[in-house]
């Protein structure tokens, strides 16, 4: 049994009995798509909610929006059926305090957002979210049940 591990920017999949995590999510976002028939999960680790904001980008799993058509995609190659994904979220913190009306000091909670906007324009439930406010995450899924782990510095961890 292995511990696939996702840096930032990056994504990958597992199947049963394997798990994934990505560590340090601050204000980027942990998505974890599960599909329980196959066991076969994904983990994308994504920084920016938009791509399309962004010119000469190599990089789609940078991106919420683009993160995740190539994390589905990956998760197909693998065995999964897209029909059966279900999805859990986990980031999107506040980790700076940011005078004005700047859109960075939010880039969490947007990243949270595009992330349930994209799911929900491909019919992919969002069955469980652990987003916002100001500390960072740890998270892991586990192929065997679809759990999301979610660990933080000083706090239980959480089964979501």
């Amino acid at each position: 049994m292995a511990v696939v591990k996702v840096g930032m920017a990056d994504l990958n999949v597992c199947k049963h009995p394997d798990s994934i995590t990505t560590l340090g999510l601050g204000s980027c976002v942990g998505i974890a798509l599960y599909d329980p028939v196959s066991k076969v999960g994904g983990l994308a680790h994504v920084m920016l909610p938009d791509s399309t904001q962004m010119r000469n980008n190599q990089n789609v799993a940078k991106f919420a929006d683009t993160g995740i058509d190539a994390l589905i995609n990956k998760m197909v190659k693998a065995g999964a059926n897209k029909s059966k994904l279900v999805a859990k979220i986990a980031g999107g913190a506040k980790m700076f305090e940011a005078s004005g009306l700047s859109g960075i000091g939010n880039i969490g909670e947007r990243n949270a957002e595009m992330a349930a906007i994209k799911l929900k324009s491909l019919g992919i439930p969002l069955k469980a979210k652990d987003v916002g406010l100001n500390y960072g995450r740890t998270v892991e899924l586990d192929t065997a049940t679809g759990d999301f782990l979610i660990k933080s510095v000083g706090k239980p961890v959480k089964k979501i």
